[in-house]
């Protein structure tokens, strides 16, 4: 697999439980943060099963104001007590997650490019927000914090 972003750890994930996991292909990680989040899907008994960006949402990017498709990072059924709960998951770093901080050491083109990240981000989130909503899903954003990495 080609790397995208060489600074991550990445490649594909060969679930244990295989039946578990829905989807037409294995599951490709962009980090160590999604490894972390395989196995624990892969490997927790409460997940009745899970999958690898394989829905497609509709969003408005901020950039262009045409309408793109997201791929939110895993989708996850998973049993709490007498009920089962359908989960949105995407997994970012936490620096990732609130808006870009302008420093002295930082170039304009880092800036700008950060600024529109995270605003074709929050466009997405909220898009899957919605979603999740009208689906009955929940949307949860999570951080090396939350997979306590």
């Amino acid at each position: 697999m080609s790397k995208k972003y060489k600074q991550f750890q990445q490649g594909i994930y060969k679930p244990v439980n295989a039946t578990k996991y829905v989807g037409v292909s294995l599951p490709k990680y962009r980090s160590s943060y999604e490894l972390k989040f395989f196995r624990w899907c892969d490997n927790n008994a409460n997940v009745v099963k899970w999958g690898s960006e394989s829905i497609s949402i509709p969003y408005m990017s901020p950039v262009d104001n045409r309408v793109h498709h997201y791929y939110p990072d895993n989708i996850v059924q998973i049993r709490e007590g007498d009920i089962v709960k359908n989960y949105i998951i995407e997994i970012k770093p936490s620096k990732q997650v609130a808006p870009p901080q302008v420093k002295n050491r930082k170039s304009q083109q880092r800036v700008l490019f950060e600024q529109v990240q995270y605003a074709v981000n929050t466009a997405k989130w909220e898009a899957a927000h919605q979603w999740c909503i009208k689906a009955g899903f929940t949307f949860l954003l999570l951080t090396e914090q939350e997979l306590k990495i």
